[in-house]
């Protein structure tokens, strides 16, 4: 079952970029509770899957921060590439995709140990300046719009290579995908011909995790 700790639930985090910090906004009293220092410029900020972390790009320190969210802490730094706006972690949680607008690469971190395993170059000549990004709710996709360039970037997670290139508007920045098929509400949408898989944090193979995967709890 995925937990989800009371903190991640109920508190809003918004990027001050200004001012270099985090505010988090408690949902039931609409008040800031915690006011998290982080790095030059926080633009772009995503939280896990679990809600154990939030992770966000500072653009004038080319850094991402990592705020444990039970503590409001900042537990690490992860350097990336130029000017990182953007930010997007894959539905199992295991990775996180950064732009990074001023040398036209994303930045994929590995989420348990922190470290960028992976960078991908979305064209040449500096011209792309990715923005926002987007992944599917299977996770085999990210999609990046390029407003140097009028286009959307999209990435095959698993060789993290560019697979296709799409031409869009004049200076593309915001980027969102429609949701995909989620767990099941009721035990009775878990009876045979009904929810057959689905990927929360995984694929499910039998009714028993259909069962306890419930929003119920139950």
């Amino acid at each position: 079952m995925l937990a989800i700790p009371a903190q991640a639930q109920t508190h809003a985090y918004v990027a001050n970029t200004g001012s270099g910090s985090i505010s988090a906004i408690d949902t039931t009293s609409n008040t800031v509770v915690a006011t998290v220092g982080v790095g030059g410029s926080s633009i772009g900020l995503a939280i896990t899957p679990d809600g154990t972390r939030v992770y966000v790009a500072n653009a004038n320190d080319n850094t991402v921060s990592v705020i444990d969210a039970t503590s409001n802490t900042v537990v690490a730094t992860v350097g990336v590439g130029a000017l990182p706006f953007g930010v997007a972690i894959t539905p199992d949680g295991t990775r996180a995709y950064v732009t990074n607008g001023n040398d036209d690469t994303v930045s994929v971190i590995d989420t348990a140990s922190n470290t960028v395993v992976a960078t991908v170059v979305l064209g040449p000549d500096y011209q792309t300046s990715p923005y926002g990004v987007a992944i599917t709710p299977n996770g085999t996709r990210a999609y990046l719009t390029n407003p140097g360039l009028g286009s959307v970037s999209v990435i095959d997670t698993g060789s993290n290579t560019v697979v296709a290139t799409v031409g869009v508007g004049n200076d593309p920045q915001g980027v969102a995908i429609t949701p995909g098929v989620g767990p099941p509400t009721s035990r009775d949408q878990c009876k045979k011909g009904g929810w057959k898989t689905f990927t929360v944090p995984r694929k499910f193979t039998n009714q028993g995790d259909y069962v306890s995967f419930v929003n119920t709890r139950k």
